[in-house]
């Protein structure tokens, strides 16, 4: 398989199911891969290259993963949470598949698919998981943060080659 389609098939509906999961943390990782110049974006996102915007994306990401420990993270089924996971999904895709001179287009579909995908299997995922192990929520959503983290490295690494 070419990395072409590594990233087409694998990287980008993933980023897009991480983005359902923790909203703000693959756009945090892509901008840092954008500002240190191992992701060349399209002129249309060279705002997302920008090191403020990179720490912006990064605190946002830290605020989630807090409010989501204190248990004042709306549930991330709800109409409106849902809206910000499917734009950032899309937003994550088409930068991506613009900065890789692919239509953005599909890039921003299958980054939405992914990040309904991700929203809905997390949140069942998350609740299984506290039932059947008798721990608490903290603690998976813990293990969430650090697969979202280390998986969205992964992805952008795909990309960048």
């Amino acid at each position: 398989m070419t990395l072409e389609v590594l990233t087409w098939l694998i990287a980008i509906p993933l980023l897009g199911l991480i983005t359902g999961m923790r909203t703000m943390t693959p756009m945090a990782i892509l901008c840092w891969f954008a500002w240190r110049g191992l992701l060349p974006v399209d002129p249309w996102a060279s705002w997302a290259a920008k090191l403020p915007v990179a720490i912006l994306f990064t605190l946002l990401a830290a605020l989630e993963y807090y409010a989501d420990k204190r248990g004042l993270a709306p549930r991330p089924t709800r109409p409106l949470v849902l809206a910000a996971r499917f734009f950032l999904g899309g937003l994550v895709g088409g930068i991506i598949a613009t900065s890789l001179d692919a239509p953005g287009l599909e890039g921003v579909i299958l980054g939405v698919l992914g990040a309904l995908l991700g929203a809905f299997l997390a949140y069942q995922l998350r609740h299984q998981l506290t039932r059947k192990l008798g721990c608490k929520v903290w603690h998976i959503t813990l293990s969430e943060d650090i697969f979202a983290i280390a998986l969205a490295i992964l992805c952008m690494g795909i990309v960048t080659g």
